[in-house]
């Protein structure tokens, strides 16, 4: 009986949990048209208002982002760049 109810109660916790997650998952993207060093602010602000991003480094020097992001929830990452106005491109 005991071995029963313990069952029943992980069964539950483990329902409650929701569905597993996938890893998060980084990429780098070259960042063109940034010209000054305030550029890499806007491009950041852009990158992080995506559902899923996790967090994101954006490199003036370097022309690059770093981003980390929950795969199952992200969306297109480089469409926001170059909706603010500096197109990316996912570097290999």
């Amino acid at each position: 009986m005991r071995t029963a109810l313990a069952l029943a109660v992980a069964a539950a916790l483990f329902a409650a949990a929701g569905p597993l997650r996938a890893e998060p998952r980084t990429v780098t993207l070259e960042v063109s048209k940034m010209s000054c060093a305030l550029c890499p602010i806007t491009v950041q602000q852009a990158i992080t208002k995506v559902p899923g991003v996790l967090d994101a480094k954006v490199d003036y020097d370097t022309k690059t982002a770093v981003v980390r992001f929950d795969t199952d929830r992200a969306t297109t990452i480089t469409a926001a760049t170059t909706n603010a106005g500096y197109p990316s491109r996912l570097l290999p």
